[in-house]
């Protein structure tokens, strides 16, 4: 693992640091929060999932976290989105569309060609990056949550049901709820699941808890003046189908907030605190 960059923020680190993952089989880089908090110990993490177009620069330079995580002695993980060419090459498929290809990962492990050599970042985010931080890192690997924005919000959901025993919490702004159903994430599960939309299901959080799947408990922020609420987002649907199965969810639609990270940072606050008072517990 190669240290990109370290500074001093809220009495705590920020860095960024790039490795070969194995999973997605090139260069990867992310970013790291310590709060002042890990200078004397294992500190617990909270994972951040960025959104369609992202990489984990977004929201280290615009989320306002720092200053929540160090109260709240907590570490922010923020990975990219997908895999990507770095300057050496590495054969990293691409696509003109925004919603597929690099930075449009999906949090999925793709099956087919040309995207399945690469573009595993359900396996990259859930198993390998822990294992990497685990080792480089003070922080209690026993104490994780989750939470993400928009593509990073529907990552989040899925990590959290596939993986009840791993995530004490788990949250969102704006999460894309159904992608087998949206306009903004058909056409990416078709390119890389294939046109069984059996084999979706897995990547899908309302399809999740239809079937049975379940997490303790979910918050969701969503602004009622977000542009692509109707196309892409539709929280109506994760909280219909939780309603029927009992599935705790608090959904919090905020008026006049869009889709950016003026909402993001709003309420950035709030979830880091909910996100501490179930990893602290």
């Amino acid at each position: 693992m190669e240290t990109v960059s370290t500074a001093r923020a809220h009495g705590g680190t920020q860095s960024v640091h790039k490795h070969h993952s194995t999973a997605c089989k090139c260069e990867m880089t992310f970013s790291i929060f310590l709060p002042p908090q890990a200078e004397g110990g294992p500190v617990p993490l909270i994972w951040y999932l960025s959104g369609l177009t992202c990489t984990h620069a977004n929201v280290m330079d615009k989320g306002e976290y720092r200053a929540h995580a160090a109260q709240h002695g907590v570490a922010i993980v923020c990975p990219d989105t997908s895999p990507r060419n770095k300057e050496s090459g590495d054969g990293v498929a691409n696509d003109e569309s925004w919603q597929l290809g690099m930075g449009a990962g999906f949090y999925v492990n793709a099956t087919q060609q040309p995207w399945a050599d690469h573009y595993q970042m359900y396996s990259y985010v859930t198993e390998e990056l822990p294992a990497l931080v685990a080792q480089h890192f003070p922080l209690d690997m026993r104490r994780q949550s989750v939470f993400g924005h928009s593509m990073g919000g529907h990552g989040a959901l899925i990590c959290a049901l596939n993986n009840p025993e791993k995530y004490r919490a788990c949250s969102a702004f704006a999460p894309i709820v159904n992608p087998s159903t949206a306009d903004w994430s058909r056409d990416a599960l078709n390119a890389y699941l294939g046109e069984d939309e059996a084999a979706w299901a897995r990547y899908d959080a309302t399809r999740l808890v239809q079937n049975g799947v379940r997490f303790d408990n979910f918050l969701i922020d969503q602004g009622d003046a977000d542009g692509f609420l109707d196309e892409g987002l539709r929280p109506w649907l994760f909280e219909e189908a939780c309603k029927k199965a009992d599935q705790r969810l608090t959904l919090r639609m905020q008026p006049g907030y869009d889709h950016s990270y003026n909402f993001i940072s709003t309420f950035m606050g709030d979830h880091i605190k909910w996100h501490a008072e179930r990893l602290k517990s």
